[in-house]
């Protein structure tokens, strides 16, 4: 077996890569993966000072240029300032992942202020659209790209504590696939929807919460932040040059 022929395919050497929510969790895992693979990363999130310490491990640790840029992905006006300066630090963008994501606690349905509700909307579903809309554009009109939204088993099988943040993913799988149409033959746009993960925000869950992933995960346990590497490396490299529109489940056989 030729095994520097098979890595090839997942080669990024060069390519330029915006992660939203890439300071922690599964968004700093994917900037990892995408600079050991060799590529230059855009790591934003909404503090600055978190994006520099990310960019500056992941710099020390793989030799990849890292540009830090701080984005609340809720706000379109800091959506275009972070895809100018992108393009302006490295003149090109080929992978954008829209990671970033929210979903607060309520005490109940009728506690949702308008308020909380567009914020939700806005951070994971008008964001993302936003960045894929003037970013897919430019790859269009230039040498192509890949877009990868990040949704949520929530949007397949919805709990009561989490309904406009389930909305919004459901939404963010529409729109991957509206996308896909609307960027095609030269921007692939693919989804990953990942179950439980035990990142940093999985601490407040609670033990009970995590026994019982044993009995409704098929695979018995939440994810390992590194186990959303292998669909992240496939998406944005050469690998599934002939994948797009599609929706990646990452969650352990738990949403059917």
């Amino acid at each position: 077996m030729d095994l520097e022929k098979t890595a090839s395919h997942f080669d990024l050497t060069d390519r330029v890569i915006i992660v939203t929510g890439g300071s922690r969790g599964m968004g700093l895992e994917m900037c990892r993966a995408f600079a050991n693979a060799g590529a230059k990363l855009v790591i934003a999130s909404r503090k600055l000072e978190s994006c520099e310490v990310a960019a500056e491990q992941i710099n020390r640790d793989t030799g990849q240029e890292c540009l830090p840029v701080a984005c609340h992905v809720g706000d379109w006006d800091a959506c275009d300032a972070l895809a100018e300066a992108a393009y302006r630090h490295f003149g090109q963008v080929d992978v954008l992942v829209n990671n970033a994501g929210m979903s607060p606690l309520y005490a109940s349905l009728s506690d949702i202020s308008r308020e909380l509700f567009d914020k939700v909307i806005g951070v994971n579903l008008a964001g993302p659209f936003r960045l894929s809309a003037v970013i897919g554009e430019r790859m269009a009109a230039g040498e192509g790209g890949s877009i990868i939204n990040v949704s949520s088993t929530a949007a397949l099988a919805p709990s009561p504590i989490e309904v406009p943040y389930a909305a919004a993913k459901a939404g963010i799988n529409n729109l991957t696939q509206s996308l896909a149409r609307a960027l095609a033959p030269r921007v692939r746009v693919n989804c990953i929807l990942p179950g439980a993960f035990l990142t940093d925000i999985s601490k407040a869950w609670g033990e009970d919460v995590i026994a019982s992933f044993s009995e409704v995960i098929p695979l018995g346990r939440a994810g390992d932040p590194q186990e959303i590497v292998g669909a992240a490396l496939y998406l944005a490299s050469d690998a599934s040059r002939y994948t797009t529109g599609s929706i990646l489940k990452v969650d352990g056989g738990f949403a059917f």
